[in-house]
C-alpha cells in the first residue's frame, strides 16, 4: 500500500488520488487502509516518513564522519554540503523507481505552501538544524541570516533537480541532461559552497577574492579562511568523503516494504 500510494501521490499529487485508486493499485481492499493507517492524510504522512527516516540516518552519519575527521577544526563547506546532498542524489540515481517517486513527492511538498512548512519541518528540520550548526562552525564570522538564505537556495536547487523536468536538456540542446545526477553531484557542492562564501563576504561589506575564499576578518579570520579552502588545499587528513566525483551506491537501498 505504501509503494502504491507513493507512486500515485508522486504522479498525481495528494488531491489527485483517492483511497480507492491506491487500493486498486495495490490490489487490496480499501478497508485495509483505514485499518493500518487511518485517513488518507495519515497514509500520506506514513509515505513521506518512511524514506525520510532512512535519509536522515545516512546524512547524520556522514555529517558525524566529516566532523570527526576534521577535529579540532571544522569541516569545509564543500564537505558539509556534500554530506547533506550525496545520500539524496545517490538514492535518486541508484535506488530504483520507489526512490524516484519519493523524491518527486519531496519536490512537490517542498514547493507547496500548504504541505512544505508542515511536512518538511516535521521530518527534516531536526537534522537540518545540525547541518546549520556545522555551517556556522565552518563560517564563524558569517551573519546567521546569510547562512539561512544560503540553505534556502540549496534546497531550491535540490527541488528542481529532483523534479527532473528535462528543461535543461532542451536549453542545452542535449549537452546537459536533468537525469544525469552524477554531473549534478560533481557540481552542486562546490557551486553552493561558493555561494555561501559570497553571501558572507558581501554581508561583511567586502567582495570575495577570485577563487571563492572569503577575506580574513577579526579574531576568527584564520578559521574562516581555512574553512573556505577546497579540501585538497587543506592539510592532509583522513576524510571519509569527497565533495566531487561519481555518486557512490548504497548497500542499504530498499525498494519499499
Amino acid at each position: 500500500m505504501l509503494d502504491a500510494a507513493e507512486h500515485l501521490f508522486a504522479v498525481r499529487g495528494y488531491y489527485g488520488v483517492s483511497l480507492r485508486d491506491i487500493t486498486q493499485e495495490a490490489g487490496v481492499d480499501v478497508a485495509l487502509v483505514s485499518y493500518h493507517f487511518g485517513s488518507k492524510r495519515d497514509l500520506f504522512t506514513a509515505v513521506f516518513r518512511r524514506r525520510a527516516e532512512v535519509l536522515n540516518r545516512e546524512r547524520a552519519q556522514l555529517l558525524e564522519e566529516i566532523c570527526e575527521a576534521a577535529r579540532p577544526e571544522a569541516p569545509t563547506l564543500d564537505e558539509i554540503v556534500s554530506a547533506f546532498t550525496e545520500p539524496l542524489l545517490a538514492r535518486s540515481a541508484r535506488g530504483g523507481p520507489g526512490w524516484k517517486s519519493y523524491f518527486a513527492l519531496v519536490a512537490q511538498v517542498n514547493n507547496s505552501p500548504e504541505w512544505g512548512p508542515v511536512m518538511m519541518s516535521e521530518h527534516f528540520d531536526p537534522l537540518v538544524q545540525r547541518f546549520i550548526a556545522a555551517l556556522r562552525q565552518a563560517m564563524p564570522d558569517c551573519p546567521p541570516r546569510e547562512i539561512y538564505w544560503g540553505y534556502q537556495f540549496l534546497t531550491g536547487a535540490l527541488t528542481l533537480t529532483f523534479a527532473e523536468t528535462g528543461r535543461i536538456d532542451k536549453l542545452s540542446g542535449g549537452l546537459c541532461r536533468s537525469t544525469d545526477l552524477d554531473s549534478v553531484h560533481e557540481r552542486l557542492a562546490p557551486y553552493v559552497a561558493a555561494g555561501f562564501r559570497e553571501l558572507c563576504a558581501r554581508a561583511r561589506g567586502r567582495a570575495a577574492p577570485p577563487g571563492g575564499r572569503a577575506a580574513v576578518h577579526g579574531s576568527q579570520g584564520e578559521a574562516t579562511s581555512r574553512a573556505a579552502e577546497p579540501p585538497r588545499a587543506r592539510r592532509k587528513r583522513k576524510s571519509p568523503r569527497k565533495p566531487a566525483g561519481k555518486l557512490k551506491g548504497s548497500s542499504r537501498v530498499r525498494h519499499g516494504s
